[in-house]
C-alpha cells in the first residue's frame, strides 16, 4: 500500500506549495506527487492520468478537496465510482466525513451509505460554488461595461505635445530618455508603446 497525492491549481504556484507541504507531512514521496495547472479554459490533467496509472488496489489517494477530481458533479461522481471499484481509497484533506476507507469491511456496507449521500451533497455544493463563482463574474463585467469602464488596457491619446517631445527624443536632443519620459509625463511603458505607434505611422507615410 502507498499514498499518492494529488494537486491541481488554476493559476500562480502558492497553493501548489501549500498542497506539497501538507502531502510531505503525511509521508508520500516526491515520486508519487502529481500536479496540474487548470485554467477554465484549459482542463487538459495529464498529471491526473498518471497518477491514475501509478494507483493499486489498496492504495490511497490524497486530495486537498473534491473538486480536485472534476470541474463538475457528472466528472466528480464518475471517478469516485472509479476509485471505488479500484479498491483505491480517497483522503479528503477538507472534507475528512467523505473519506474513502476499506480496511474496515464490516463497516463497508453502512460506510457507504453514509459516504454516498455525503458525496452527493458536496459535489452539488461543489458545482454549484463554481456556477455561482462564473456567474457573479460575468455580472461583474456586465455591470463595468454599463457603468463605461474599459476592461482591457486603458487607451492613451497621443496629444501634439507629445509628438513634438517624441520627435526631439528621436533626434537626439534629449540626454537620456528618461528625460523625454519625464517631460512628456508618461511612464517608461507608455512612452515606448506610442514610440512604436508612430514609429509604425512613419513608416506607413514612407511608403
Amino acid at each position: 500500500m502507498k499514498k499518492v497525492g494529488y494537486m491541481r491549481v488554476s493559476t500562480g504556484k502558492q497553493n501548489l506549495d501549500r498542497q506539497y507541504e501538507d502531502f510531505k507531512k503525511l509521508g508520500i514521496e516526491d515520486k508519487y506527487i502529481y500536479e496540474d495547472k487548470a485554467t477554465g479554459k484549459n482542463f487538459e490533467r495529464v498529471g491526473f492520468e498518471y497518477m491514475k496509472r501509478a494507483l493499486e488496489k489498496g492504495d490511497i489517494l490524497v486530495i486537498s478537496s473534491l473538486d480536485r477530481l472534476g470541474r463538475n458533479a457528472k466528472e466528480l461522481k464518475e471517478q469516485w465510482e472509479y476509485f471505488k471499484d479500484n479498491k483505491i481509497s480517497v483522503q479528503v484533506l477538507d472534507m475528512p466525513s467523505l473519506n474513502l476507507d476499506y480496511a474496515d469491511e464490516k463497516m463497508q456496507p453502512i460506510t457507504q451509505l453514509i459516504n454516498n449521500i455525503i458525496f452527493e451533497i458536496f459535489s452539488w455544493k461543489a458545482e454549484s460554488d463554481r456556477v455561482q463563482i462564473v456567474e457573479r463574474t460575468k455580472q461583474g463585467l456586465e455591470q463595468a461595461r454599463h457603468r463605461g469602464k474599459s476592461l482591457g488596457r486603458p487607451k492613451v491619446e497621443i496629444t501634439e505635445e507629445f509628438v513634438e517631445i517624441w520627435r526631439k527624443w528621436k533626434n537626439g536632443e534629449f540626454k537620456t530618455t528618461v528625460e523625454a519620459m519625464k517631460q512628456s509625463k508618461t511612464s517608461k511603458t507608455t512612452f515606448y508603446r506610442l514610440n512604436k505607434i508612430l514609429e509604425n505611422g512613419d513608416k506607413n507615410n514612407d511608403k
